[in-house]
């Protein structure tokens, strides 16, 4: 039997289903057949909206067992029916999901199954309705993540109600989900269909960082719709009046978001300039610190401090240049140590690292630092300080730094390590944690025999409390990271990059190297039970192949990102880059460990950028606005922006500069999320150097550098390596070979 369809007028379509049925034989004189029905029989389609479901079912008549093959004739373009055909057993029903999509023309039709089984075949149909979707809206929210600082100017969202099918009516937008301390303006919005509307939200100073996700409910009579994004609290940065740590933090952000002075209309060749010059008796390479309103003599300062490698530490008035104070912290009889004819540490070796500071600690405060130095008898000594802020005189008896660690490495006797301070320098700067002070401890020009050390001194009796060696059954493996510090989290945990070693490619059973050698990584470090051990890890699948080649990643330092939300999540990131040009982006919570199959994309890493430096890095990033800012040796400045907790695979704009050897260490000043600038240093030790300042939005727009204005007006001499220039209350301190070059904002 043959079915034929039959359309009707207008937008009226016919879909005939036939259907077909194998016979088997029944009783005699009877033939076996079958049925074809479809329930329901009919249906609505709405444009746009989810399918409807038919059941399809072959009956049985005089005994007939085969199966019967469905087909769907008639469908209408825009609509789909799914699955195509159907394999029927009699007595078995079966579905088919049937929908329109926002193509099809609005009509009836009729659908024909075709059902069909040797020469058997039968038909049944169902009536389909093609209707408009109901007059609707959608509600969305633009950015889909923002980031609000304490204290600072607010951030904004664009809310905007989409029609759907002839909407017209008006929005009601409710906004739920604010943490405390974070305010909406205005705290309701009413929304004409396709018209953006903005708010603002702020927080208070006090307001705590946290991740939140908040909800966007718009209302028109029975219709709801909600939208959402996620909300990154940053903690205040107003309270930054001093500059206690390197870079900024404890996560080693690199930015001061308390800038009010400096912005993007001022800093610029005939408003900007080198106002000052701090002399010293050697070079500044520790990144100086500033405290506000310190009273030192009966008056009240802001002051700078300033180590040098001649070893001596310096308090001069930051405003003016006048020396407060300056304290020798040599031993009697001692020199700075030398620099063992290399040229890492040179021509001297005394304060590299920068300092801490505790405003709390002591009668003044107390500035903690290590110092390098020589004796008469060509012994070498590194000794732990805690000095007042105020007077510059050792609160206590300096410690000296001594240590055995259990292990058979390099320089080890009778199954312990020992800490051979000959071979040593202190680079990296210290950190101040839950009272203890972090030191981490690199070779001394990268000859003889050493491995990496880790120790942590009590900030009150300045005793060693906290010890791990990080290679004590291999070599080499130290912490220096270009002058950059061990970093930590608000969980307190502590993080550094390990220079090339000894790695044990041999895992015990819960992935970690079997005897303890951690070259070439990423760690996290907890104290557990009172004893610092190393919690996580990362290193990459050709990690002994770079240890071998001095590709190491320790070369670099650690950035701890605020936290990062994609889908409502929350996610602790760290980035760090080496000499291998990568960029690694890991999870705090899973670093990842050590996976050799992973080759060549390291996919045991939370996000891994390959080539994306085109030198080494000896620097480490800034971040700021949910952007990366990082560079590398011979290359440009770059931004990478961050994405649903994710960089950029390319960055977003680059610097026109190429910065020479070794790169530089951006540092971001702001006034909150406004006036955002770049600073980054040329600072190659055998030509003039250049401070930069670039505006944050846009790295290909140059605000400043000191080469611009005539006559070498703001030059400030040869560079320094590794220096990291420091922005606070309107002016740029730039550590140099003989002291610090001061700039700001020129007297008209």
């Amino acid at each position: 039997m043959v079915s034929y369809a039959k359309w009707f007028p207008a937008a009226l379509t016919t879909l005939v289903i036939l259907a077909s049925i194998s016979c088997s034989s029944g009783k005699t004189g009877a033939t076996a057949d079958f049925t074809i029905a479809a329930t329901p029989g009919t249906i609505t389609l709405t444009r746009g909206s989810a399918p409807q479901q038919i059941s399809v079912n072959a009956g049985s008549s005089n005994g007939f067992m085969g199966n019967v093959s469905v087909s769907v004739s008639g469908v209408p373009s825009g609509v789909t029916v799914s699955p195509a055909t159907l394999t029927l057993t009699p007595g078995v029903a079966q579905n088919l999901s049937i929908a329109a999509d926002s193509s099809a023309a609005a009509g009836n039709a009729v659908l024909t199954l075709n059902g069909s089984s040797g020469t058997l075949s039968h038909s049944s149909s169902v009536n389909v309705s093609i209707t408009p979707p109901p007059a609707d809206f959608t509600l969305a929210v633009a950015p889909s993540s923002l980031t609000v600082i304490a204290g600072a100017p607010g951030s904004s969202i664009a809310v905007t109600a989409n029609p759907v099918s002839g909407f017209s009516g008006n929005v009601a937008v409710a906004i739920s989900g604010l943490p405390a301390g974070v305010s909406a303006s205005p705290v309701s919005l009413t929304l004409v269909p396709g018209v953006s509307q903005t708010v603002s939200l702020t927080a208070t100073p006090t307001a705590p960082a946290q991740a939140s996700t908040v909800t966007l409910t718009g209302t028109s009579g029975s219709l709801t719709h909600n939208a959402t994004f996620a909300l990154n609290l940053q903690g205040a940065a107003a309270s930054l009046s001093d500059v206690t740590t390197y870079h900024y933090d404890r996560s080693r952000s690199g930015l001061n978001a308390a800038e009010s002075v400096l912005t993007v209309a001022n800093v610029n060749s005939s408003h900007f300039g080198k106002t000052g010059f701090y002399g010293t008796d050697g070079k500044v390479d520790a990144q100086p610190l500033y405290l506000a309103n310190l009273t030192i003599g009966g008056r009240s300062h802001n002051v700078l401090y300033v180590g040098t490698e001649h070893g001596t530490l310096y308090a001069f008035d930051a405003d003016d240049g006048t020396r407060l104070w300056q304290t020798s912290l040599l031993g009697a009889g001692e020199t700075p140590s030398d620099d063992h004819g290399c040229s890492q540490i040179s021509p001297e070796i005394g304060i590299s690292a920068t300092p801490v500071i505790d405003r709390g600690q002591g009668a003044h405060g107390t500035i903690f630092l290590v110092v390098t130095s020589k004796d008469a008898n060509g012994g070498y000594h590194h000794r732990f300080h805690a000095v007042d802020l105020t007077t510059g005189a050792d609160t206590r008896t300096p410690t000296e730094i001594t240590a055995t660690y259990p292990g058979t490495g390099q320089n080890s006797q009778g199954g312990n390590v020992i800490f051979d301070p000959s071979q040593y320098a202190e680079r990296a700067a210290l950190l101040l944690l839950n009272g203890t002070v972090y030191t981490g401890w690199t070779s001394h020009c990268d000859r003889g025999i050493y491995t990496g050390w880790i120790m942590g001194y009590d900030e009150s009796t300045l005793q060693q409390t906290q010890l791990l060696n990080v290679t004590p059954n291999g070599s080499m493996g130290s912490i220096w990271m270009s002058g950059s510090g061990l970093a930590a989290d608000s969980a307190g945990s502590i993080y550094a990059l390990i220079a090339n070693g000894t790695f044990d490619t041999a895992l015990d059973a819960n992935g970690f190297p079997s005897h303890g050698d951690y070259g070439n990584s990423m760690l996290r470090l907890s104290v557990v039970n009172g004893r610092l051990t190393v919690a996580d890890y990362f290193t990459m699948y050709n990690t002994l192949s770079e240890s071998s080649q001095d590709l190491d990643l320790g070369s670099g330092g650690p950035l701890l990102l605020p936290d990062q939300v994609s889908q409502g999540i929350a996610h602790h990131l760290i980035v760090g880059a080496g000499k291998d040009r990568n960029i690694y982006l890991a999870d705090r919570d899973n670093l990842g460990k050590f996976n050799p199959a992973s080759n060549p994309a390291d996919n045991n890493i939370y996000q891994e950028i390959q080539g994306a430096n085109l030198g080494d890095s000896f620097s480490s990033a800034a971040y700021f606005n949910g952007s990366l800012y990082l560079s590398a040796d011979n290359d440009a400045l770059k931004v990478y922006p961050l994405n649903n907790a994710k960089m950029s695979a390319t960055p977003s704009s680059v610097s026109a500069t190429i910065f020479p050897h070794p790169g530089p260490t951006p540092t971001i000043s702001a006034n909150g999320l406004q006036d955002g600038i770049v600073w980054a240093l040329e600072s190659s030790t055998s030509r003039q150097a250049v401070l930069h300042a670039y505006d944050a939005t846009n790295l290909a727009h140059e605000l400043y550098n000191s080469n611009q204005a005539a006559n070498g007006r703001d030059n400030f001499g040869v560079g320094n390596k590794f220096i990291t220039p420091m922005v606070i209350n309107g002016k740029v301190y730039v550590g140099t070979p003989t002291g610090v070059a001061v700039f700001g904002l020129l007297t008209p």
